[in-house]
């Protein structure tokens, strides 16, 4: 960490020498912003590709037959002799079910664009609002599975506000870094009204493709195949949509983290320097060269990242307890060798020089690691904060769709309303990914050329720099401390020994 940034609040000029130490990061940019205007990419990960495309083509081959099945006439294609299990279904039909995930559509994609219309000074209210409601929400939704007598989801739902109320204790004292950074990300984005029009345009693509697998769902949960069978069928279908809306996501991720990207490298878009038209350029790029790596990284990242966050959380508090710290620890050092080669920065490293999954990842996690800027990645909660809202989003959809269900189908309450939860989660996620690509890139430009921060924003790059040597400072010491305290125990067991 020689080259880390030991930044000081005392005067621009002085924090601008004290981060920049060499001059070759701010000629790596200078690269990166001609390797991004370059004609010439060659294609990433193409196997990952095929395989996203094969599942896409297969998948909706099978919610065709699974909808079809039950669309306006019982077991169509007489598929209950495949089952070994039947249940009685009351004649229920695909259609019956059908207009509630239109619904729950209908919600997440308004929830969705209420947000990107709102993104400015109400946008930070709402995430302040997502930290603190969100755990009160799941414990209320868990009194109504109990009172639904849905005592395993009660259970779960319950166990969740607990980890969430956990995780939160663990971070207060990170709301406050973590806020300026949205803030900072929000004001990034709001200067660039096109990548807002991005998330719209991909909103619209992922309802079309939610109106096919909402129908095979449907089927699904009209069928006359046992709970057991109904609930693998719905778990098969839930990851594919998950990994569906984690690829578009992520596709308007590296659309977004270009731009941010140039306007940086450019010092604002209205620059005479910036390029013609190059959102269609990341768009060009993201959709065709770099998909591949996009569909790879979108199978992982969001599992580990979240696994990480609350490891991390947990072990801020453990205390003295050795036994579990040990335990503890083991998992941390096994999720972040993960992390070195599935992380959110990879994206930004994608968008900007067409790069593998894994070889981006990595090379991001080695510039914040040579750079010092991991202990303030590290400490940073943004993207565990866009994720509570875009859960409360999809709480919010599950609820209505469940309460509607309610009304027809006691049995079925927990069954739609835990799908529709997914939709909703889909589709503001998609909204929420605009603000997370400004933070992403935001840190990889600091990491690469302080210069490019600071020329954007003084101020905040006065901020970055004086929490980033606070960071640094109290992981030196707690270094210390550790070596003291072996120190002290191996001179202990000598002692006894002697």
């Amino acid at each position: 960490m020689s080259d880390s940034p030991a930044p000081s609040s005392n005067s621009d000029p002085g924090s601008i020498s004290a981060v920049d130490q060499t001059g070759g990061r701010s000629r790596r940019s200078t690269d990166g912003s001609q390797t991004l205007l370059s004609e010439s990419r060659h294609w990433r990960d193409v196997f990952w590709l095929g395989i996203f495309v094969i599942h896409l083509i297969g998948l909706g081959f099978l919610l065709s037959v699974l909808g079809l099945n039950r669309f306006k006439k019982t077991d169509r294609f007489n598929i209950s002799r495949y089952t070994n299990q039947k249940v009685e279904t009351k004649g229920e039909l695909t259609e019956d079910y059908w207009p509630i995930y239109a619904v729950a559509g209908g919600v997440g994609a308004l929830l969705g664009w209420m947000w990107l219309l709102l993104l400015g000074s109400p946008a930070n209210q709402m995430l302040k609002i997502s930290v603190h409601i969100l755990t009160t929400y799941l414990a209320v939704i868990s009194v109504l599975c109990f009172w639904c007598d849905q005592f395993f989801w009660g259970v779960a739902f319950a166990i969740a506000a607990a980890l969430q109320f956990l995780y939160v204790i663990s971070v207060i004292d990170r709301l406050s870094f973590t806020m300026l950074v949205l803030q900072k990300a929000v004001k990034m984005v709001w200067s660039l009204p096109e990548v807002k029009r991005v998330a719209y345009v991909f909103m619209a693509v992922m309802l079309l493709w939610m109106g096919i697998w909402s129908f095979g769902t449907a089927g699904v949960v009209a069928s006359d195949v046992g709970d057991g069978g109904r609930w693998w069928l719905l778990l098969v279908l839930s990851v594919s949509l998950f990994w569906t809306g984690a690829v578009l996501c992520n596709t308007v991720h590296v659309i977004v983290s270009g731009m941010v990207f140039l306007v940086l490298i450019h010092d604002g878009r209205d620059s005479v320097s910036m390029p013609h038209n190059p959102l269609v350029k990341s768009l060009r790029y993201a959709v065709t060269t770099s998909l591949g790596s996009i569909c790879y990284g979108s199978l992982f990242t969001a599992a580990i990242r979240t696994l990480r966050w609350e490891i991390r959380g947990i072990r801020s508090k453990i205390g003295n307890n050795e036994c579990l710290l040990c335990c503890v620890d083991f998992l941390f050092h096994l999720v972040e060798t993960l992390v070195r080669f599935f992380n959110k920065y990879a994206y930004v490293q994608i968008a900007v020089y067409g790069k593998g999954f894994n070889r981006s990842a990595r090379d991001a996690w080695e510039l914040f690691q040579s750079t010092g800027v991991e202990a303030l990645v590290a400490y940073d909660c943004s993207g565990a904060v866009l994720l509570m809202g875009t859960i409360v989003g999809g709480l919010i959809t599950g609820t209505c769709a469940g309460a509607w269900t309610y009304t027809k189908w006691h049995d079925r309450v927990v069954m739609v309303g835990s799908t529709a939860m997914l939709m909703g989660m889909v589709l503001v996620g998609l909204a929420m990914v605009v603000v997370e690509s400004a933070v992403t890139s935001i840190y990889i430009c600091y990491a690469e050329d302080p210069l490019l921060i600071h020329r954007w924003d003084a101020e905040f790059f006065n901020q970055m720099s004086e929490t980033l040597h606070q960071r640094l400072q109290y992981r030196s010491a707690r270094a210390r401390e550790v070596l003291t305290n072996n120190r002290f125990d191996s001179h202990t067991q000598e002692s006894l020994s002697v």
